[in-house]
C-alpha cells in the first residue's frame, strides 16, 4: 500500500513564495498520477493542481494558474507544488493525493473521488 507525506509548508508573507513536497513509499501503482487540493477553515476540500503520470500533462484551478507549478520525479517518488505571488486566500491545509493512471495521454481529473490515496496534509499560512 502506498504512503504520501506532505512537506514544505508554514507561514509566508503575501507575495511569497512555498514549494510544497510530497513523497510516496511503499508499494506505489504504476503508472500513478498526483493531484494536490486544498481545505481553507470551513470551506470544502478544492483542486489546486494535477499531473498525469510522466509529468507531461498538467491541469490547474483558475485561481491559481499562473502562480503555482506542479510537477513530479518519478526516480525519487516525489511531486511538488511550487507556489509563487502567494496571497491571504491561499492559506489552507494541502494535501497530495495519488490515484492510477488509467487515461495516460488524457487531461488529469480534478475531482478529488478520482484519487483513493492521500497524505495527511501541510499547513500554508499566507499573512497579509
Amino acid at each position: 500500500q502506498v504512503q504520501l507525506v506532505e512537506s514544505g509548508g508554514g507561514l509566508v508573507q503575501s507575495g511569497g513564495s512555498l514549494r510544497l513536497s510530497c513523497t510516496a513509499s511503499g508499494r506505489t501503482p504504476s503508472p500513478y498520477g498526483l493531484g494536490w487540493f486544498r481545505q481553507a477553515p470551513g470551506k470544502e476540500r478544492q483542486f489546486v493542481a494535477a499531473v498525469n503520470w510522466n509529468g507531461a500533462i498538467t491541469t490547474y484551478a483558475d485561481s491559481v494558474k499562473g502562480r503555482f507549478t506542479i510537477s513530479r520525479d518519478n526516480a525519487k517518488k516525489t511531486g511538488h507544488l511550487q507556489m509563487t505571488s502567494l496571497r491571504p486566500d491561499d492559506t489552507a491545509v494541502y494535501y497530495c493525493a495519488a490515484r492510477v493512471e488509467t487515461n495516460p495521454l488524457g487531461t488529469p481529473p480534478r475531482d478529488s473521488r478520482a484519487y483513493p490515496t492521500w497524505g495527511q496534509g501541510t499547513q500554508v499560512t499566507v499573512s497579509s
